[in-house]
């Protein structure tokens, strides 16, 4: 089924159940989560008011995202006490943020944690820190309260005797041969992949093999193309998978991202193989991965400060000085530290170091962001399910713009099914003008297009939903274009810094290209080792 024809099935969904049974109210809710005039304002200001108040710490954070958080973590671990963290919103966390929605607690953004390779050492020792991995009977094992429980993903996918759902979400039922035969040539492309060169997670600082590459220099769809690999539901699952990790589709990501997006961890398997049923663990919370950010923050006390815009960084002989508005005090503060981690997006950060070094000019430049939405949307009793895979998790739509829903009390195991908060994500990497559309488009708008979209498979939904609330992220995430992966300016940035910036760190997941957990934290970890041990 073409888009323009699923969506005209959704239309018609709606229409039939308002004509018949019109909602019980009408669904309330606003923007939330993030203070867009407050990093625009960085942006649109031509001055701000000189400091009053000057403080003094051994190391200042720029950001308070989970790099910002896993630097604070890393200095604590090395004996560094004497530190602040500036954060330009009220909570810290960057785009693994939670919240709450008529009292339910749910994610602002990310919302899952795979279960760490051996790749991600600094990951792993969290998790153990946090009580989530331990060691029994000689074997690492993984709290079973905060793993995934089944079932995990489902799609609602027209097999051809109508729409209903079926488990996983890769489109297999009643598909064609000609598309099975697809599915397991490309599952040999990845395996050759695997075998030819090893995909990490972090991949930041890893150098690129040959085949690494090869797959950089082209975009995804190219490679698909160049693979005679052109089944549209293959494509359409590609699609959603790059999406869903990087904010844009095959025909903006690298080839070597889409790969990677398999070849890192599971691998893909097709229908029929032995380990088609394989796949890895998941960790995961009502909030999302709002639950790591709260425990990075929590011992951090008076120590984080929220609510400031970083104005400016300068280096001077013995440290650094950084400049911030108190969005409370309404009033500028000055920072002097003997050193910095600037955990802030590149683009940010070219912007308010002062005379920046020419890696950051580069790096900035050749970063492009994806714009997202997250929309938690409450619901007051469970939803009448349409045939097929039990309620899941994960929940995707074929043919949808959004990326599915995820269900906020999955983890909760409840007896019976009742009111829950359902977290539907939007990327717009890929959208013309997708950042302004974000902006200015009005939050009744989004709410009418998402509510009509989940519709189509739960026609009771309009009339059991009682609010939504929005959170946008202008700048969600980098997006891993053709020759972003391995950029020199990205890999200079994560060296020491020539003078006069020897005594500052860069850590953000911008750094490795994409945006992931297990970057942003390692990166975040490394810059403050790396500070403290230079004490």
């Amino acid at each position: 089924m073409k888009r323009r024809a699923f969506l005209g099935t959704s239309a018609a969904a709606l229409a039939t159940l308002a004509a018949c049974d019109p909602p019980r109210r009408q669904i309330t809710g606003g923007f939330t989560g993030i203070n867009a005039e407050r990093g625009h304002a960085l942006r649109d200001h031509t001055a701000w008011p000189a400091p009053t108040t000057t403080h003094q710490t051994q190391v200042l954070i720029a950001g308070g995202g989970i790099a910002g958080l896993a630097a604070a973590r890393a200095l604590r671990l090395q004996g560094v006490d004497d530190f602040a963290l500036l954060e330009l919103e009220d909570s810290t966390g960057g785009n693994s943020r939670g919240g709450t929605v008529a009292g339910i607690a749910c994610p602002l953004g990310a919302h899952y944690l795979p279960v760490p390779t051996d790749d991600a050492p600094e990951v792993q020792n969290l998790l153990e820190e946090l009580g989530l991995r331990r060691r029994v009977a000689g074997r690492w094992t993984y709290d079973e309260r905060h793993l995934c429980h089944s079932p995990q993903e489902r799609l609602f996918f027209n097999a051809g005797a109508g729409w209903q759902w079926q488990e996983g979400l890769l489109p297999v039922q009643g598909v064609g041969t000609d598309t099975l035969a697809q599915y397991q040539r490309f599952a040999q492309r990845v395996k050759a992949a695997q075998k030819a060169a090893k995909f990490t997670i972090p991949a930041s600082d890893r150098p690129l093999a040959g085949v690494h590459r090869a797959l950089n220099a082209i975009t995804f769809e190219a490679w698909l193309n160049q693979n005679g690999l052109d089944d549209n539901h293959l494509r359409w699952y590609l699609g959603y998978c790059c999406r869903d990790d990087y904010g844009a589709g095959i025909a903006t990501v690298s080839a070597w991202a889409g790969i990677h997006y398999f070849a890192s961890r599971h691998g893909f398997h097709a229908p029929g193989e032995a380990d088609a049923e394989a796949g890895d663990g998941l960790l995961t919370w009502p909030e999302g991965n709002g639950w790591l950010a709260q425990q990075l923050a929590a011992p951090l006390g008076e120590r984080a400060k929220t609510g400031r815009t970083v104005l400016r960084i300068a280096a001077e002989k013995h440290g650094v000085v950084v400049d911030a508005f108190n969005h409370t005090s309404q009033a500028t503060e000055r920072w002097q530290a003997r050193q910095c981690i600037v955990a802030l997006p590149l683009f940010i950060a070219s912007r308010v170091l002062e005379n920046p070094p020419p890696a950051l000019r580069q790096a900035a430049a050749a970063v492009r962001y994806a714009p997202w939405l997250v929309a938690n949307l409450h619901i007051d009793a469970a939803l009448n399910d349409r045939p097929g895979a039990a309620p899941s998790w994960d929940n995707v739509i074929y043919g949808s713009r959004s990326l599915g829903y995820v269900d906020a009390m999955h983890q909760s195991l409840q007896s019976v099914p009742g009111a829950t908060v359902l977290t539907c994500y939007r990327a717009l990497g890929d959208v013309p003008d997708g950042r302004r559309m974000l902006l200015e488009r009005s939050w009744s708008a989004w709410r009418d297009e998402i509510v009509a979209e989940l519709a189509a498979a739960h026609p009771d939904l309009p009339r059991k939903a009682t609010r939504m609330d929005i959170t946008r992220y202008g700048h969600a995430m980098a997006v891993p274009t053709p020759g972003l992966r391995g950029h020199p300016a990205l890999n200079a940035l994560q060296q020491t810094p020539a003078a006069p910036w020897q005594n500052l760190r860069f850590a953000h997941s911008d750094l490795a290209g994409y945006s992931v957990f297990e970057e942003a934290f390692t990166l975040g970890h490394r810059a403050g080792e790396s500070l403290a041990k230079k004490r």
